[in-house]
């Protein structure tokens, strides 16, 4: 679980890079944290056995805890979740893999500026870490994957697509804050405080009717289409806008 401090310190890492960074936009130049408020945070640090993750916002977003998430997990200092290895485009499905919350169209970043943070611990090479629709949905999606050990942050929107990635790989088994902020001027990704991507554009409004999902896809078969579910251990998700 994050402690408040750290969150403000983070915040206040991503402003001062993102503001010194040398581009003719002034939007582009600035930081979504100075006015964006909490839609969902998931601290994650409920009990062994638990199957309900808690919302910190005060927002309802309440999720359902699938039978295989290991919770109460203690690594490196944190609590958190434990999503085990499974072999890739392998059947069967195992939707018990899975922490689902129910749609909402607060969860929906819209037009709106719009942020998700996780923090992420793996030594594994592939995986969707969070994600609210999927690729060919109507209405768009964003997640946050980790193909190779490298984050990836897509935002697909009624516009087009961006995506940004990590630099260097996160897979080395030390805890890691991902942070991506989509905003009227493009996409920025900063890892541990620090920016280390970013892409100019505009998605358009982002919208559907899908449940968010954390570990792995909700609609796959492990045939024609991979559940790419998550192996690692999470400590917290939180989702922001404008």
């Amino acid at each position: 679980m994050k402690s408040r401090r750290s969150v403000t310190v983070a915040m206040a890492a991503v402003s001062v890079l993102v503001g010194t960074a040398p581009t003719a936009d002034a939007a582009w130049n600035r930081p979504v944290s100075a006015w964006s408020r909490p839609v969902a945070v998931w601290n994650m640090n409920e009990w062994s056995g638990s199957r309900t993750m808690v919302d910190s916002s005060g927002n309802g977003h309440t999720g359902r805890i699938g039978p295989e998430v290991g919770t109460g997990i203690q690594a490196l200092g944190a609590t958190g979740y434990r999503f085990d290895r499974l072999e890739p485009d392998s059947p069967p499905t195992h939707p018990g893999h899975l922490v689902t919350v129910s749609d909402s169209p607060s969860l929906d970043p819209g037009t709106r500026d719009f942020t998700m943070t996780v923090r992420l611990r793996t030594t594994h090479k592939f995986g969707n870490v969070v994600q609210k629709g999927q690729a060919t949905v109507r209405g768009g999606n964003f997640k946050m994957q980790i193909p190779g050990g490298i984050a990836e942050c897509l935002y697909r929107g009624s516009s087009g697509s961006l995506l940004v990635r990590s630099p260097t790989r996160l897979n080395d088994g030390r805890w890691h804050t991902v942070r991506c902020d989509r905003n009227g001027s493009g996409l920025i990704m900063a890892v541990d405080g620090r920016v280390v991507a970013r892409k100019p554009g505009w998605t358009g409004a982002i919208s559907n009717g899908w449940p968010v999902t954390i570990g792995g896809k909700a609609d796959c078969d492990q045939i024609e289409v991979g559940c790419d579910y998550y192996a690692g251990d999470l400590d917290y998700v939180q989702f922001d806008a404008g």
